[in-house]
């Protein structure tokens, strides 16, 4: 293989690489000083694979992106904590390093302290994948901290930029940690923390935490919990906590999704979240493109306070009410609508609604010849024949043979 090539993929590959043997094919050739991405992804690579490439690691000096999501299918919890450490190891002090990719693999609490040296010590990451890793709230906690760890305290800026962790059982504990992981670094643009589990003292915290993220764009918190229905006022503190936040912080914002986040009571309970849209101290939501509120017991009266707070949100493109109270039929939310939709905009009160919306997307979409790449940008996995009986190659052959014959 040329020198020149930057990439190495094998993504969704489905190979069950065990030995160092396995991985000599993949990598013989590639010149891993020149190597400005990897990608493993949809693999199963056991212990020894796993020291291999990192073996291979160790000297790629110019690497940005480390894709190591879903690569442990199949593997024990005895086997996971060596081999994830032999592929962190040699990237924790790559300053070339923007982006690590850790998502689908089945972590749990005991492989955290393999991954929170990695996180602690390297300083360059701008992009943190950690979707669906099992960590709970003991594990979600520990690698916040280790987050936090990283963050400087010399009074430079921070890289780190956006933060996908969701789908972790983080609860309390874990969204706790993470807002003073946030709160330390300050340069967040991108927050994804969906079904968590987290309840309403780790909304407050989070709440409280990224006000500190002045460059917020995108935060989605979908499927937690905001309110206790079982308390009055202090039930609310977290609500009134992301309400703040809205009124002084994040100007950036343009997408914010707090579905299924039970951020009102249901007898006509306006969200303080949602009054803080309609403050007129609020000017912190000029670049609000999309909106997202599904299944959060909201009434006619929240309806009234978002359609006044609609005509302010100048640049809101879609706002989704799906699966609250009496969305069909009412006259704030069908002023709403043609409000939206005189500025190009829609709003998603059903299901049907978000089918039509899919389907002028598809009508619109044209397909687009895909872009030309250099030959050079991508090193290819090396053809195999394992697993396959001489009958396959057989049939193969014929098959091939048999495309070539034309009759008439």
């Amino acid at each position: 293989m040329a020198a020149s090539k930057t990439i190495l993929d094998i993504r969704g590959k489905q190979l069950k690489l065990e030995t160092a043997a396995d991985v000599t094919p993949f990598i013989t050739g590639v010149d891993p000083t020149k190597l400005t991405a990897i990608h493993l992804g949809g693999n199963s690579i056991g212990v020894e694979a796993a020291k291999e490439f990192g073996r291979f690691l160790e000297t790629a000096e110019v690497l940005q992106l480390a894709d190591l999501g879903d690569i442990f299918t199949g593997r024990t919890i005895e086997e996971i904590p060596a081999a994830i450490q032999a592929l962190l190891d040699p990237l924790s002090h790559k300053t070339s390093l923007r982006e690590i990719n850790l998502n689908d693999n089945a972590f749990g609490e005991r492989v955290v302290p393999f991954l929170t040296p990695f996180l602690e010590t390297n300083h360059s990451i701008r992009v943190l994948r950690l979707n669906n890793n099992g960590l709970g709230p003991a594990g979600g906690k520990k690698i916040a901290e280790a987050v936090c760890k990283s963050a400087p305290t010399d009074g430079s800026r921070s890289n780190l930029e956006v933060v996908i962790c969701g789908r972790n059982r983080l609860e309390d504990p874990g969204a706790t940690a993470w807002a003073k992981a946030f709160e330390a670094h300050k340069t967040l643009i991108e927050v994804q923390m969906p079904q968590n589990g987290i309840r309403m003292d780790g909304a407050e915290a989070l709440g409280r935490g990224l006000v500190a993220c002045s460059e917020l764009q995108v935060v989605n918190f979908q499927d937690n919990a905001f309110i206790d229905v079982e308390m009055d006022d202090e039930g609310r503190k977290a609500v009134r906590a992301w309400g703040e936040a809205v009124k002084s912080s994040w100007p950036k914002l343009r997408f914010l999704d707090l579905s299924d986040c039970m951020l009102s009571n249901g007898e006509g309970e306006v969200p303080p979240l949602l009054e803080a849209f309609n403050d007129p101290n609020t000017k912190n939501l000029q670049n609000l493109q999309e909106l997202r509120l599904q299944n959060n017991n909201l009434d006619a009266k929240s309806y009234e306070v978002l359609a006044q707070a609609v005509t302010k949100l100048t640049k809101l493109k879609r706002l989704d009410l799906q699966d609250n109270d009496d969305v069909e039929d009412n006259e704030h939310l069908d002023d709403i609508a043609e409000h939206l939709k005189a500025h190009g905009g829609k709003l998603l009160r059903t299901e049907e609604d978000e089918e039509d919306e899919e389907k002028e997307e598809d009508e619109e979409n044209v397909e687009e010849p895909p872009e030309e790449t250099e030959e050079t940008e991508e090193i290819p996995a090396p053809p195999t024949t394992e697993g396959k009986s001489t009958f396959d190659m057989v049939a193969d052959t014929l098959a091939n043979l048999m495309s070539k014959v034309h009759v008439g």
